[in-house]
């Protein structure tokens, strides 16, 4: 047993990239038998801090030990002789090879120089038997469910490493009984004594499985807490940095009369990423969406685009049922999308201003209507005053723009569209204060004229402040939905935090 009883340490680690901490100072301690849940938003260190347990990131400050020895952990090999074993949310086996093969890939036992088959199915069957696998070791890993696929993958981790294993949001792509079989699996690994990180957005797993909770934000330690200590609002807190006597957000002074119905979700959802849900919008008003990272606030949003069409359920457009299967259907229908992600899927990088503005135009006139050069200067010139873009020219590259003048081109090319309803992922997120209040201007602006808006965002008094009404999302299920005095932040994390599935307020 080590001096702190730690199996695995990290004493105050820091790690930069460019002009950003990503890690501060941070302290985290993992003790055998203990399944410790790491927790964060988006941006909050948690990625960094297990990359670097691992090995695949060097820190550049502070240290990591094992069993309270220093180590230098050269690359994730290495960290697996150290008893340092990992599994992703997307299994990294091979789909096409047997489960045996998967099982002891590149420690194959060997007879004569040869891989001696016989015995690797054999010790297999021993190995599967152990976490409650019945099933042929011959057969090819792909045909099984992710559920079987990722305990193959703990199993693989354990039997390569067996001291520390590290669980990087292994339920993302489970329903909940595949989940239950996979937390056996692992509350059977911790009674024999091994140490689990379990990483996971899912509030109510953590409080199923996890012994103590450590929560990051932007890189530093908020808090390590034992479960038994914590509810679920204290956690939410700790993640969201939001006291729920906060009362300093409010929202619209006087709620505007709600215009005609412009679209109908009922029973809308998709299996495996949100659970059906029914919202009715209105013209001129704003649906703020509040939840945590990984509640199911993007999968909604690319329902609803098309992105990623229902497979139950269905959608009203002024009073019409229609099919929204692909984007190309919802940008017919007036429809507009932008993403979370704007440089991997809002943006394209090598593309001008100009012509990131006018690319959705482009493609609701068809390319038999091909606008000409002069026509996307106007275009691009009128939204490019309109919304502020600062840029040397229309025709520079776009990646050569800032975050905030991003996601002004990304907003002006669904305005130019003339859209009737927009769909915003974080549109503030990563920019600076000028193009932030810019965007929150127009998201007001877009209300006061008509349009209908859902409008997702981590920030919780940016969300109150615009929101006609509010849903909460927490486990990819609309759990609540907010009107009038319950639009404050306060409400939310108690809804966010609750495990009892609201309805209206």
């Amino acid at each position: 047993m080590s001096e702190t009883g730690y199996v695995l340490e990290a004493r105050g680690v820091v790690k930069v990239f460019g002009n950003h901490v990503a890690l501060d100072k941070v302290n985290f301690g993992l003790m055998p038998g203990e399944v410790h849940a790491l927790l964060g938003e988006n941006g909050a260190g948690k990625s960094t801090l297990i990359k670097v347990l691992t090995g695949a990131y060097q820190p550049d400050g502070g240290e990591v030990l094992v069993e309270s020895q220093p180590v230098t952990l050269n690359n994730p090999q290495h960290a697996q002789t150290y008893g340092i074993g990992t599994v992703y949310q997307e299994v990294n086996l091979l789909p096409n090879r047997s489960v045996a093969e998967n099982l002891y890939l590149g420690h194959q036992p060997t007879r004569y120089g040869f891989v001696d088959r016989r015995r690797m199915e054999r010790d297999a069957r021993t190995v599967l038997a152990r976490y409650g696998l019945d099933l042929d070791p011959g057969s090819e890993l792909g045909t099984h469910s992710v559920a079987v696929q990722q305990i193959v993958a703990i199993a693989r981790a354990v039997e390569l490493s067996g001291k520390v294993l590290i669980l990087d949001e292994p339920t993302a792509s489970l329903d909940r009984n595949e989940v239950e079989r996979l937390f056996d699996v692992v509350r059977s690994l911790k009674a024999q004594g091994l140490a689990v990180v379990f990483i996971t957005h899912f509030l109510d797993q953590v409080f199923a499985i996890a012994d103590r909770v450590t929560v990051l934000r932007n890189g530093r330690l908020i808090e390590t807490r034992a479960l038994t200590d914590v509810t679920r609002t204290d956690v939410v807190r700790l993640m969201l940095g939001k006291d729920i006597s906060f009362s300093g957000a409010t929202a619209l002074e006087e709620a505007r009369p709600a215009g005609e119905v412009l679209l109908d979700f009922r029973n809308y959802g998709r299996k495996r990423s949100v659970h059906p849900f029914n919202l009715t919008i209105h013209k001129g008003e704003v649906i703020g969406v509040a939840g945590l990272l990984g509640s199911g606030r993007t999968e909604m949003a690319r329902i609803m685009f098309g992105a990623d069409p229902a497979d139950e359920g269905e959608v009203r457009v002024a009073g019409q049922k229609t099919a929204i299967d692909n984007p190309t259907d919802a940008i017919s229908r007036g429809f507009g999308f932008c993403p979370e992600d704007r440089k991997a899927e809002g943006i394209f990088g090598e593309l001008s201003v100009r012509e990131n503005i006018v690319i959705a135009l482009q493609g609701k006139l068809g390319w038999f209507s091909a606008l000409n050069r002069d026509e996307q200067m106007e275009i691009a010139g009128r939204f490019g005053e309109a919304m502020d873009i600062r840029a040397a020219s229309l025709d520079m590259p776009v990646k050569l723009l800032s975050g905030g003048n991003q996601q002004k081109v990304i907003l002006s090319r669904w305005l130019a569209t003339d859209p009737a309803f927009l769909i915003l992922d974080e549109p503030t997120r990563g920019i600076d204060v000028g193009a932030h209040a810019e965007i929150v201007r127009t998201i007001n602006r877009l209300r006061d004229e008509g349009l209908a808006l859902v409008v997702i965002s981590s920030e919780l008094d940016e969300v109150v402040a615009y929101s006609s009404r509010i849903v909460v999302m927490r486990d990819r299920e609309m759990v609540a939905e907010l009107h009038g005095e319950n639009i404050n932040p306060g409400v939310i994390v108690q809804a966010i935090a609750s495990n009892q599935t609201g309805a209206s307020a």
